[in-house]
């Protein structure tokens, strides 16, 4: 192929990569994308295999996050781009591993690094758009209980490398080629076969009522929270209601209320009327409430994203600061420098200041997991929870921001992965939707429509225990990135020493009758 035709493959590939996720998931063509852009970077010099991943990437995050737009074009475009330059370290790598034996294993072992960078850099990185976070209702679902994301992303790019593998060699070899495919199909089969999938590390414990708030918000985009009373007045009546079915007879009393993050975009600590609607919900339910609250918002001090716990007697307690902001959302990165040149930015006139400990709270009688929002999206924040004792995953969020774009359900999957990862009950609290309550299998137990008012309430087991994904994930993903670093050295260094070799090699002499 030509450089133009490797060239128009990778932004087709970039293109269903980005269907293969919500809200179109049209999962079955991501090992088609992954073949393709690895057929276009077989055969070519490094630098160009850089060049046509890069196209593959830019166009991948281009399509997969038009939702930026409501923070605004700055955000899209620039980010995606830069996202998709971690894509060409898979194509360098794969142009130079294509030489070697056994490079379609090697290469799915690329794809695992481009993930590692890009969750840690820049910014604290950004690691939307993982190839695992695409599997959800597919066979390889149940093997997050078991190798994580890293090791579904692996396992995805290697279906994807050895399709490549096989269409390049299956005219001269294709019982090999043939086999191949079908032995990388049954290893991601394999899990069917494994007994129980992630809860055979799990055990249950105590059951729990859970009561969801889905309270509505009155606007949409970047105005969705302004008016900041009756966005909370909205979750204080929607729990009022909860309460008044409860001293009905209608509905049974719940050990815990969940709010969305950003219920109370007004201070409680010191807004009295605040304090005082939150702490009357609290006591008219006759349980626990998990909220979450805009705490401090000062230019001068910067301010807290809280997920704060009132006491079934209104009183509040402890507390979990988000650890994770968000660039260009919850703080301004390099902001005396771009503040200036960039009007629109003046909408977040101070920095969210980040917490420093694991979200594990004691919310009535059980011990509570707290990943804000976009948290969801980062390994270590998941893992540290189940290791601190967490029963319950809970995800406060609020994406009303960005309500009727594809951010909603990419981020509901990753919540419904993440409760096969740790093999526990996942509660998502949105201001808008989605709202759900995710079992440990993945399924979706219950789940409120968007932009209503709702509250969602199920009878949930605590979790204790660790899966093999949280326990050895974060060392099979350390095992990947070094196989990928040591193949990629070996080929390249290798390929130096053939080098010489082959230009101070004699060039045979032709006798007359060869001539």
């Amino acid at each position: 192929m030509g450089l133009l035709v490797r060239t128009l493959t990778c932004l087709a590939a970039g293109l269903a990569a980005a269907l293969s996720f919500e809200p179109y998931h049209w999962v079955f063509v991501l090992p088609l994308s992954v073949a393709a852009v690895t057929v276009a970077c077989v055969g070519v010099p490094a630098r160009r295999g850089f060049w046509l991943a890069a196209v593959f990437g830019a166009v991948f995050m281009v399509v997969l996050l038009p939702w930026l737009r409501v923070i605004g074009w700055y955000a899209w475009l620039p980010l995606s781009v830069a996202e998709g330059v971690f894509y060409g370290l898979a194509g360098l790598a794969t142009a130079l591993l294509s030489r070697g034996r056994w490079w379609p294993l090697w290469a799915a072992c690329t794809w695992v690094v481009v993930e590692v960078l890009r969750g840690l850099l820049p910014f604290g990185g950004f690691p939307w758009g993982r190839l695992a976070f695409a599997t959800e209702d597919t066979p390889l679902a149940p093997w997050f209980g078991y190798v994580g994301p890293a090791g579904v992303t692996f396992l995805v790019a290697l279906l994807g490398t050895t399709l490549a593998w096989a269409a390049l060699t299956v005219r001269r070899s294709p019982r090999p080629a043939l086999a191949g495919v079908a032995g990388v199909l049954v290893l991601c089969g394999l899990v069917s076969w494994l007994p129980a999938g992630a809860q055979a590390q799990t055990s249950e414990g105590r059951p729990v009522r859970v009561a969801v708030v889905q309270g509505n918000v009155p606007g949409k985009g970047l105005e969705a929270f302004a008016e900041r009373r009756a966005v909370l007045n909205n979750h204080v009546g929607a729990t009022l209601g909860l309460a008044r079915h409860i001293d009905a007879g209608q509905a049974p009393r719940p050990d815990l209320v969940v709010w969305p993050e950003n219920s109370s975009d007004i201070d409680p600590y010191a807004d009295p009327a605040a304090s005082a609607a939150i702490g009357d919900a609290a006591r008219a339910v006759g349980a626990p409430v998990l909220m979450g609250a805009v705490v401090g918002d000062r230019v001068d001090s910067g301010w807290h994203n809280r997920a704060l716990v009132w006491s079934a007697a209104g009183r509040p307690g402890s507390y979990y600061d988000k650890i994770h902001p968000v660039p260009f959302g919850e703080y301004i990165p390099l902001r005396g420098f771009l503040a200036p040149r960039i009007p629109a930015l003046a909408q977040i006139p101070s920095d969210m200041v980040p917490g420093d400990r694991p979200g594990v709270l004691q919310v009535g009688p059980a011990r509570v997991g707290a990943l804000m929002c976009f948290e969801v999206a980062y390994d270590g924040l998941v893992h540290s929870l189940v290791e601190h004792g967490a029963g319950l995953l809970v995800v406060p969020t609020n994406n009303a921001t960005y309500t009727g774009t594809g951010q909603v359900e990419q981020q509901f999957a990753m919540s419904r992965l993440r409760a096969i990862e740790t093999g526990r009950y996942v509660v998502v609290a949105s201001t808008n939707g989605i709202s759900g309550i995710v079992a440990p299998d993945g399924h979706v137990v219950a789940r409120a429509p968007a932009r209503v008012q709702q509250v969602l309430e199920r009878t949930v087991t605590l979790r204790t225990g660790t899966t093999a994904a949280v326990r050895f994930g974060p060392w099979l993903e350390g095992l990947l990135t070094a196989a990928a670093l040591v193949s990629v050295t070996a080929t390249f260094a290798l390929g130096y020493r053939r080098r010489p070799q082959q230009q101070l090699a004699p060039v045979p002499l032709q006798t007359e009758g060869q001539a």
